[in-house]
């Protein structure tokens, strides 16, 4: 029997985090398939140097106090304190004096070291010395067993432990679910790039095969693999791919819908939905102009941006607030539960997704498998993922997003050559057989085989 130990050593440690990343993680470990004769996937953690098994992914209820989730809390607190602090300095006095800014950065230095920072250090100095937490337990390693680094790793400091588990015999797998920080690092911060580019040479000696999210991230992965170890090397692993589900679990059927969000959809003026994390990547600065072309010329369509403020967006979310149509036409929601996400998905009149660069594109999905029709930047990845049942526009032209608009608004019908009637997508439960099939099949198989496949279904 193989053992395939599934990697989730970040959603284990931050239970609360509910980007991309993190809902794949979650929903692929709660779905993975029961044990048969052939095989056994046991979800893994990686801490202290020590493989544990997990029992749970939330936290255990406890009245003691969760010190990795304060931790955690505190880290997003200095997060959001260093965004204030950028968006601070852009406005006078500091944007015209040298002196000012100084002043400012050394203040802000000083309170962070004394609220954030001395905290951090000091829970990361408790959590070192406390015990393993009862939802995970030890599990022992043995030769033939598979590590699938499932989770976002580049984050990770478990490097030699699983070099140890490769010297004993342990093959390991890597999920990549996108290039983006090799391939675009002007959406990225520096750190990223750096440790990112760190991280895919480590993966690119150590890992035996490598799943990607979409056929088009899969082949960037080879490309990328053939210009650093060379062909040779390549030719010893194997690449395959999986798609991701569309079902938002954290949906809670007692929790209540946002009351703004709920307000929003009570006139009868189409909504036109945004869902993601505002940063560069996802291109909300061409959907303003889009509307703004739009609204020029007549239109009352709405445009709601739905996700959490990113990095490298203070003058982006600035446009917003300052934005004359906010809270008439234009309207923004940073931090909506996915009981309020579903509302939203439910009542819009379609997702625009105007992305640079995507490893897949969760949202398209999600919307459209709840009859939600979609338009989207035409880039290869959503052409995978949408085919003819989505509408597609020109990055170069924010004119051919307002055409779009536009033009649903006055006909009511949406502008792709086939109905959403007809499309259905993969469940998480569906996605995750699809990953331990897919590395099953190549683990078992002597001759890899590249595949070519256009993906509008399961």
């Amino acid at each position: 029997m193989t053992r395939l130990l599934v990697e989730c050593t970040y959603v284990f440690e931050h239970p609360d985090a509910n980007s991309g990343i993190q809902r794949v993680v979650r929903n692929v470990i709660r779905q993975l398939p029961a044990a048969d004769a052939r095989r056994e996937c046991i979800p893994v953690v990686m801490i202290n140097g020590s493989l544990f098994e997990v029992k749970s992914l939330a936290p255990l209820k406890s009245p003691k106090m969760d010190l990795m989730a304060l931790r955690v809390k505190l880290e997003q607190m200095a997060n959001l304190f260093w965004l204030r602090h950028r968006t601070l300095e852009r406005r006078r006095p500091f944007s015209e004096s040298r002196l000012a800014r100084r002043v400012l950065y050394v203040g802000c230095r000083l309170a962070a070291f004394a609220c954030l920072s001395l905290p951090i250090r000091l829970l990361n100095r408790a959590l070192r010395g406390q015990k393993i937490p009862e939802r995970c337990v030890p599990l022992q390693h043995r030769a033939g067993d598979q590590l699938v680094l499932l989770d976002s790793s580049w984050h990770a400091n478990f490097f030699p432990l699983a070099e140890q588990l490769k010297r004993d015999g342990v093959g390991i797998v890597s999920v990549i679910y996108d290039l983006i920080p090799l391939t675009h690092p002007q959406f990225c911060d520096a750190g990223l790039v750096k440790v990112f580019n760190e991280w895919f040479d480590w993966i690119a000696r150590t890992a035996d095969g490598y799943v990607a999210i979409s056929t088009t991230i899969r082949d960037q992965v080879r490309q990328e693999m053939v210009r650093r170890v060379g062909m040779a090397q390549v030719e010893q692993r194997w690449f395959d791919y999986f798609h991701l589900g569309s079902e938002l679990d954290l949906s809670d059927a007692h929790s209540a819908v946002d009351q703004g969000l709920l307000n929003m959809f009570k006139t009868r003026e189409p909504v036109f939905l945004m869902v993601s994390t505002i940063e560069p990547r996802k291109n909300h600065a061409y959907l303003l102009d889009a509307f703004e072309h739009a609204w020029a010329a007549g239109s009352k369509a709405r445009l709601c941006i739905v996700g959490k403020i990113g990095w490298k967006c203070e003058a982006l979310v600035d446009r917003i607030r300052q934005h004359p149509e906010l809270n008439r036409r234009l309207f923004m929601f940073n931090g909506l539960s996915d009981k309020s996400l579903e509302h939203a998905y439910s009542h819009a009149t379609s997702l625009v997704f105007p992305s640079y660069v995507e490893g897949f594109g969760l949202p398209l999905v999600e919307a459209m498998q709840r009859g939600l029709p979609a338009m989207a930047s035409d880039i290869p990845v959503f052409r995978e993922i949408g085919g003819d049942y989505m509408a597609y526009f020109d990055l170069a032209d924010p004119q051919s997003l307002a055409d779009l608009v536009t033009g649903m608004e006055r006909s009511g019908e949406f502008p792709a050559a086939l109905s959403l009637e007809n499309w259905r997508w993969l469940s998480w439960r569906e996605a995750s057989a699809q990953l331990v099939e897919r590395i099953e099949r190549n683990l078992h198989t002597e001759a890899k085989v590249l595949e070519s496949q256009h993906a509008n279904c399961p």
